[in-house]
């Protein structure tokens, strides 16, 4: 089930969301202070392409990370977090995009809050 998820999951966004978060990542990437945001990125640009057999978890991340992911929301986060809000409400309307619609949201709030999460395999 899960393979099967994930690879319908491309087709409902998974792919568009995956190269938005590269792009994020390698754009982040191109200066030497936005390299631990750009590597978050890419992390998570992973992460989008087979979310059906993975968990997040947004623990404990300090004060540098709390730094990080405030910086993180105001010029990178809140961009990726509406694609996939955006994303989630359109795949409301049909029954059968609604699993799809829960990885929408699993992502979007990871892109407000990418620095202290724990991605977990099932």
């Amino acid at each position: 089930m899960r393979f099967i998820g994930n690879l319908i999951w491309l087709f409902f966004g998974g792919f568009i969301s995956s190269i938005l978060w590269m792009i994020a990542g390698l754009a982040l990437c191109l200066t030497i202070i936005g390299i631990p945001f750009g590597l978050q990125a890419l992390k998570i640009a992973a992460l989008t392409l087979t979310p059906f057999d993975r968990e997040v978890e947004i623990g404990s991340f300090g004060t540098a990370g709390a730094l990080a992911n405030l910086l993180w929301i105001l010029f990178f986060g809140w961009e990726l977090m509406i694609f996939h809000v955006v994303s989630a409400l359109l795949l409301t309307i049909t029954i059968v995009g609604i699993p799809f619609a829960k990885q929408h949201i699993k992502l979007a709030r990871l892109s407000l809050i990418p620095f202290g999460a724990e991605i977990y395999y099932d």
